[in-house]
Formats: C-alpha cells, sequence, structure tokens
C-alpha cells in the first residue's frame, strides 16, 4: 500500500449521522450496523457518545451498544466523550479511543455548551491528561470551521488556534468540520493549508457537510492539499443538533466510489458499504413507521 495514495476514512455515521436522525433506532440495530460497518474494510468507525442522554437522547444506550458490537482486530472504535465523567463511562464500557470537541465559533460554543472557546477546551485537559495516563488515543473535533450558524464568517486564524492547541494538548488527530455545510472548495483550501502550517498535515482530517452540494469538491481540494484522512457516514446520515438547516454528512459510499476512481486507494468493499446504507436507510424507514403506527393506535 502506498501511503501518499491510501485515504483513511473514519466512519461517523454511528454517532455523528444517528445523533440527529428524530427516528430512535434499538441499541440492536445500531451493534448490527456497527458490525456490518466494520465487515466492508473500514479502519475507523466512530461507535457512539458518552453525552447525557438528556442532550442526545439517540445514544442513551452508549455502554450497550459499545459493549455489544464484534471488535474487529485492526479496526479503531473511537468514542466521543463531553467531560471526564463521560470518559470514565466510556472507560467502564471498555474503550480504548475517544474524541473530545469544542469549536472554532466563540457564538456556537456559547449556544451549545455555554462556555468560551477557552473554556471549553479547560473542560476537557482533565480528559487528555487521564487519556495520557491510560494510553488512549484522543481525537479532537473542531466544529465550525468555514461558518457558524450564530455569528456568519468564522476567522481562520480562531480555525489555527484553537486546532493548534488541541495537538498541544495531545490529540493525536484533529478533524476540521464545516458543521454546516457552507464551505467551498477554495475556502476549504485555504483553511486546511493555514492549519497545516501550524499542526502537520498528517494529524488532520476534514469533515464536511453536504448542505449546498459542495463535500466533495471540498474533500477534493483538501486532498490536493495533502490530507489523508476524511470524515464521512453511511448514506449521508446526519447534521447537527444545534446547527439549524445542517443536512446530513457527506454520503461514504459517494466518498469512496470517488477516491476509488481516482485511484486512490481506502481498503474499503464499495459493494458492502452500499448494501448497509440501503440496510441502514431501511431501518430507519422501518422505526418511523413503526412510530407512526403506534401513534395512530393510541389516538384510534
Amino acid at each position: 500500500m502506498n501511503p501518499s495514495n491510501h485515504v483513511r476514512i473514519v466512519e461517523v455515521g454511528a454517532r455523528d449521522g444517528l445523533q440527529n436522525e428524530k427516528t430512535l433506532l434499538p441499541a440492536e440495530v445500531k451493534i448490527a450496523l456497527i458490525d456490518r460497518l466494520s465487515a466492508t474494510g473500514l479502519q475507523t468507525i466512530e461507535a457512539t457518545s458518552f453525552v447525557s442522554p438528556k442532550w442526545v437522547p439517540q445514544l442513551a444506550d452508549a455502554a450497550e451498544v459499545f459493549r455489544g458490537i464484534r471488535k474487529v482486530p485492526g479496526v479503531s472504535y473511537p468514542v466521543l466523550v463531553p467531560n471526564l465523567q463521560g470518559y470514565e463511562r466510556a472507560r467502564e464500557a471498555g474503550a480504548t479511543d475517544i474524541a473530545v470537541f469544542t469549536a472554532a465559533s466563540e457564538a456556537f460554543n456559547r449556544r451549545n455548551i455555554n462556555a468560551s472557546i477557552d473554556e471549553s477546551i479547560e473542560r476537557f485537559v482533565p480528559v487528555m491528561e487521564q487519556a495520557q495516563a491510560d494510553e488512549v488515543t484522543v481525537r479532537g473535533y473542531v466544529s465550525t470551521v468555514l461558518g457558524c450558524p450564530y455569528q456568519g464568517e468564522v476567522p481562520v486564524a480562531d480555525v489555527v488556534r484553537v486546532a493548534r492547541r488541541m495537538y498541544e494538548l495531545g490529540c493525536d488527530e484533529i478533524s476540521l468540520g464545516d458543521t454546516i455545510g457552507v464551505g467551498t472548495p477554495a475556502r476549504a483550501r485555504a483553511m486546511l493549508h493555514a492549519v497545516a502550517q501550524e499542526v502537520p498535515i498528517d494529524a488532520l482530517a476534514v469533515h464536511f457537510h453536504d448542505t449546498y452540494g459542495q463535500a466533495l469538491a471540498n474533500i477534493l481540494a483538501c486532498l490536493e492539499e495533502g490530507v489523508r484522512v476524511v470524515d464521512s457516514a453511511v448514506s449521508g446520515t446526519g447534521g447537527c443538533p444545534y446547527a439549524k438547516g445542517a443536512t446530513g454528512n457527506v454520503a461514504s459510499e459517494d466518498v469512496v466510489y470517488m477516491l476509488h476512481g481516482m485511484g486512490m486507494e481506502t481498503g474499503v468493499d464499495l459493494d458492502l458499504l452500499v448494501a448497509t446504507g440501503a440496510w441502514l436507510a431501511a431501518q430507519l424507514h422501518k422505526e418511523t413507521a413503526s412510530r407512526v403506527t403506534r401513534a395512530r393506535t393510541a389516538v384510534g
């Protein structure tokens, strides 16, 4: 495998994708989804989030799901944690890879977690320290890197500052997220180029939502800058619960199709991935239909 020609897909459908789906899926379906994704050849599958069920009801079963999935050798299953309490819950469930998050937008942080950027980072410093002591790998998410639903433009200098700080704290990888999907290729390229002056390119990933159909073009622009880690969600699930109007993540199937068409390697079986996406869509439809039937029966 040629490292310069290989792109690692970070599959976020089971967490970032499902967390904003209105249809609540039972734990056994989420477990089956992750097991199906594991069979496709994906190397990194974000499994769930140990946040408060009050804020993300879809992921209230995080511990059950994480314990229930089949852990394939060579595949990592990171989980999102908001604080030390979430970290401890994740570790009790057996997690060895975690992710922490903040935003490059002051307004977004204030509305999302009622804290400034600096305060949000200070909140996960104890998590970083404990993770380093436990030899747990940490992924850092920086959201709103190309725009914010509350403040609009986000200065590139703020993105660089936050990404550099997270890297200095010990994040093994920094994912740069266009949370509301407003980026275009030139802006995405310029943002990545600026961050890469302060954080090594091989420690950076990109995460695009497809609100205006720009995600694949943005990914291509960033690939040309040298990035080799791309986040995506099977079947294009998700959005952002704190960003009104944000549509789903870029579909993993589309990303893999594009990369293979460019002659790049992913190690992913596209046919199995497409079949998994179709299966997930059917599960969401089935649960929605069941919910409607129950509602009508209750009314009747």
